[in-house]
């Protein structure tokens, strides 16, 4: 048996080293694990992927619950930062909107998260962090959009809540027998909503922009 302190917190001592390492070690094998086959898999499995034993998961997270708020709050982080980098680091505000839709890989676990599992869907929705990590990415992707409407590589018509519904609409799973067949699909599907955002495809469309403000709550 292991001699690990019970999990602090919020505000308390930070975690020792080496139950840091087993933390971030179930989380990482949890966000593998729960994207590619849901989160209601046994916990046991998780911690056998993780290489610890089912105390210690249940140490760190003591219910399912709180271990899949623990992966939506890194998944959620995740993308929050590789928004960011992609507003620093690319050349326009286009190349920036691509690269994150491109890999935003933990916004696909998320919504998966949410879409197979009631109890996770509830997990997400009433955790404060979450609620609040997702304001501020809708914040980047906010000042993304605008950015490249202002620069004209943007259709002006659409509304950040467009993109953001356009992207989590088709990062939905896909019922295909082969997960390579899924990637494929993706990327392909992807190619298509980026060639529809773009100012110089855009026709009429129908209703108002959706703001971020439509999918708040």
């Amino acid at each position: 048996m292991d001699s690990e302190q019970p999990t602090t917190a919020r505000g308390s001592a930070p975690l020792r080293a080496d139950a840091r390492r087993n933390r971030d070690r179930i989380i990482a094998a949890a966000a593998q694990a729960f994207a590619v086959r849901g989160p209601d898999l046994p916990v046991e499995e998780i911690a056998r992927a993780a290489g610890v034993g089912i105390g210690t998961v249940y140490r760190r997270f003591p219910d399912r619950d709180a271990l899949i708020r623990a992966v939506a709050q890194e998944t959620v982080r995740s993308a929050m930062a590789h928004a960011r980098a992609a507003v620093i680091e690319e050349p326009t505000a286009w190349a920036a909107l691509e690269r994150f839709l491109r890999q935003s890989h933990e916004v696909r676990l998320a919504v998966r998260l949410v879409i197979d599992s009631p109890g996770a869907r509830a997990a997400m929705e009433d955790d404060p962090e979450i609620c609040e990590l997702r304001r501020v990415m809708l914040d980047v992707l906010d000042r993304i959009v605008h950015a490249a409407q202002a620069e004209g590589s943007l259709r002006a018509d659409v509304g950040t809540g467009d993109v953001a519904a356009a992207f989590l609409l088709l990062v939905r799973p896909l019922i295909v027998p082969e997960a390579d067949t899924a990637a494929s699909a993706l990327e392909r599907c992807l190619g298509v909503l980026l060639d529809g955002l773009r100012a110089s495809a855009a026709t009429s469309l129908p209703g108002e922009a959706l703001a971020r403000t439509a999918l708040e709550h």
